[in-house]
């Protein structure tokens, strides 16, 4: 049985807060304004294609990748597509509707997080909630980047000061969304492994 954390429509305005710094800008140049700071992240994650390309077209590649070849809920462009399918990574593909937080997202993170390999997690459905997850399960040190919507992007250091604010969050969704199931996830966010 598949189980997923649900968004609630009033938690929305929550999720365009940016969770980190935001670089504002288009493209590389936005890139070049934050790359100085990626010295020696333990992991770094990005989450969203147009991020993920800009990235790799900087010639730095995250460890971990979350795609959906989706921005602004249309489609990549070819170019985009291709890009993101580097082959330094190994593919994942897994279940994720929109306003949605899979507990298949959630396994796959935990595996990727616990492997060496760079890894592309190919999400059918949507990829917009991935950044919750990844935070409270990314290592200490990690860095997480995301694009924030005609903005820029979203650079966020992962500590236990920024894991207990995204911990917050999470709870407000866990509380509308409540089950036995629900809490297996949220023990796996805080780091058993064996619920």
């Amino acid at each position: 049985m598949s189980v997923h954390i649900e968004l609630p429509r009033e938690l929305r305005p929550l999720m365009k807060k940016p969770f980190g710094r935001l670089y504002r800008g288009k493209g590389r140049d936005t890139v070049e304004k934050f790359a100085g700071e990626l010295s020696s992240p333990t992991k770094l994650i990005s989450v969203g294609d147009v991020t993920t390309f800009h990235l790799l077209e900087a010639g730095i590649v995250p460890d971990i990748c979350i795609v959906d070849d989706r921005t602004k809920r249309k489609p990549v462009s070819r170019d985009v597509s291709a890009r993101n399918r580097d082959n330094v990574y190994e593919e994942v593909s897994v279940d994720n509707p929109a306003g949605i937080i899979s507990d298949e997202l959630i396994r796959s993170l935990c595996e990727a997080f616990a492997s060496d390999k760079y890894l592309r997690i190919f999400v059918k459905g949507e990829e917009d909630l991935a950044t919750i997850p990844v935070i409270l399960l990314a290592p200490l040190g990690s860095v997480v980047l995301y694009g924030q919507p005609d903005e820029g992007v979203v650079l966020v250091e992962v500590s236990e000061t920024k894991k207990e604010e995204i911990r917050a969050l999470f709870e407000k969704l866990i509380c509308k969304n409540q089950s036995n199931e629900l809490n297996k996830i949220r023990r796996i966010l805080d780091g058993h492994k064996n619920p």
